[in-house]
């Protein structure tokens, strides 16, 4: 446990700039100044407030031209018909008719203007919805299982607290001055399908001494410095959860220690410098009391993303799991998505992998519903590597993408398709543009992250980092990248010549990450290089 004090205030305002504007004016503030922002021409802005919009959930697009992306928070990927409904509308009315599912099981839209925003706020608060804390240091969406209280496997149902999380720190001024971004996970998912390996909270659901509860994980995240959660070592009760989730976000954000650096402002560095004893230590302190002890860390049965037709815990009813190629879904087909969901009383439900998942059907509907999601543009039986593939926002609107994204992740599915064609089925490509991690490469079968390499006369050249041994679950690990800045017009042959050498050396039932574990880095970067390339090369 660090022994220095921490730092006075005087210190973080003099080296924390986003700090500072939260000091001089609190970004939620900034709705009693709506006006004085759209009559404000775009380039004459402050930088400060283009920051602090962050708070209602707004990224400037790129270019920045005035136009920005809106992030509407979807607590567990749980959405109405009416909601999605409202959010096509808009895509449709505002957002050139474009939105994209994310891993945080969120819908993001682009193209929005200021002077539209209030009003866009007012129709989604109608739906139960809101952009408030989709970005800036707050609790982000609260992730979770997208079937919670509806699958007939799952431990129990969970969605009441999640709703109840929300509830509370959605918007919630205390908790909208964090020293960063805060991102917590609830499920009880037998397959751990929302990821609580790279959660800042996970509330992993067990079943103690036949008591209903949670294991506690703290500190994952991703990013340029990955780290997978740690097991707090406790057994938490329903009615201890809120109570816990407060004091862990309470002990990190209360010490300036984390605030003087946007860099070391996440919990996992609490946890790395702390540890996880005595970072126990200070929440039991904070709550006053000692928390069970829990030994063991449960474990996932296997891996699922819940896709394809399942029977929910109400007889006669199921649910189907869709892919999304790419993740992208037009406002047009969400409108055309929530009318057929409304005809059978159903909801969307969206997946932490960019798909989605409609339920409450019928039986007898099945086929029916089936036939009228492909027509709209999802068809149930594409390629599994549909589902399985994540690609971050990135390029043409993220002002941080150095690479291509979803057009780069299109030709790598492609050729995947085309070489192996079901073989590469459940494959997972995690490809983003650049170090965030928003597609969480650290983490796939084979990860892709946008860089800078030199052509031949020195001239930049978009490039990738190909990260293999990542996953989660029962063998959770962060990636190493093996073949460094191996240029864009390659990664398709990279990415191939890999899968090919996994179907040729496999042993019976490995999977491919467990080839990749087996094999050595230099025989892995030789796959990645073909015959006569050399391990580092990054020219043409």
């Amino acid at each position: 446990m660090p022994k220095r004090e921490p730092p006075p205030w005087s210190l973080v305002l003099k080296r924390n700039s986003v700090e500072r504007l939260k000091a001089e004016i609190f970004p939620t503030n900034l709705a009693d100044q709506w006006q004085r922002l759209v009559d404000t021409p775009y380039e004459k802005l402050p930088e400060e407030d283009i920051v602090r919009l962050q708070w209602f959930g707004m990224y400037h697009d790129k270019p920045k031209v005035g136009t920005f992306m809106m992030r509407i928070k979807i607590p567990s990927g749980i959405l109405s018909a009416a909601g999605l409904r409202v959010i096509g509308e808009i895509s449709e009315q505002y957002g050139r008719n474009q939105g994209e599912l994310t891993t945080r099981q969120n819908i993001q839209l682009h193209y929005m203007t200021l002077d539209r925003f209030p009003a866009i706020l007012d129709r989604l608060k109608a739906v139960g919805l809101t952009t408030m804390g989709g970005c800036g240091d707050v609790v982000r969406n609260i992730t979770g299982c997208p079937v919670a209280g509806l699958d007939r496997a799952e431990l129990f149902d969970v969605t009441g607290l999640v709703s109840e999380a929300a509830g509370f720190f959605y918007g919630n001024r205390e908790y909208s001055d964090l020293p960063r971004k805060h991102k917590i996970t609830i499920a009880a998912c037998r397959h751990q399908c929302n990821a609580p390996e790279i959660n800042c909270i996970a509330l992993v659901g067990t079943i103690h001494d036949r008591s209903e509860g949670f294991a506690v994980r703290v500190g994952g995240g991703q990013s340029s410095t990955p780290r997978l959660s740690r097991h707090l070592g406790v057994f938490v009760t329903r009615e201890q959860a809120m109570p816990v989730m407060r004091a862990i976000i309470d002990v990190w954000r209360s010490t300036t220690e984390y605030r003087i650096s946007r860099v070391k402002a996440r919990l996992k560095f609490m946890i790395d410098d702390y540890g996880v004893e005595a970072f126990r230590d200070l929440v039991e302190a904070r709550l006053g009391y000692k928390l069970e002890s829990l030994s063991e860390l449960p474990l996932p049965d296997g891996e699922s993303d819940h896709m394809g037709i399942h029977e929910q815990k109400a007889a006669g009813r199921f649910y189907i799991g869709f892919p999304v190629y790419l993740g992208v879904m037009s406002g047009r087909q969400m409108q055309d998505l929530a009318e057929l969901a409304a005809g059978f009383g159903g909801e969307m439900r969206l997946t932490r992998r960019q798909n989605f998942i409609l339920t409450g059907i019928p039986k007898e509907r099945l086929d029916e519903v089936v036939a009228s999601v492909g027509e709209i543009g999802f068809p149930l039986h594409a390629n599994g590597l549909y589902a399985s593939s994540i690609g971050c926002i990135g390029d043409p609107h993220c002002n941080y993408a150095v690479t291509p994204t979803k057009e780069k992740l299109a030709t790598i599915i492609a050729r995947l398709v085309e070489q192996f064609g079901s073989g590469v089925a459940d494959l997972k490509v995690n490809l983003d543009g650049c170090p965030h991690a928003c597609a969480q490469h650290w983490t796939g079968d084979i990860g892709l992250q946008g860089t800078t390499g030199r052509g031949p006369n020195g001239q930049p050249l978009e490039a990738f980092d190909v990260i293999l041994r990542g996953g989660l679950g029962r063998d959770a690990a962060i990636g190493r990248p093996l073949l460094r800045r191996v240029p864009s017009a390659r990664v398709e042959d990279t990415v191939a010549r890999l899968f090919a050498g996994y179907l040729a050396q496999r042993l019976p039932d490995e999977s491919f990450v467990k080839f990749c574990v087996r094999m050595s880095d230099d025989a892995l970067i030789a796959l990645g290089n073909g015959a006569g390339e050399t391990a580092t090369q990054a020219t043409v």
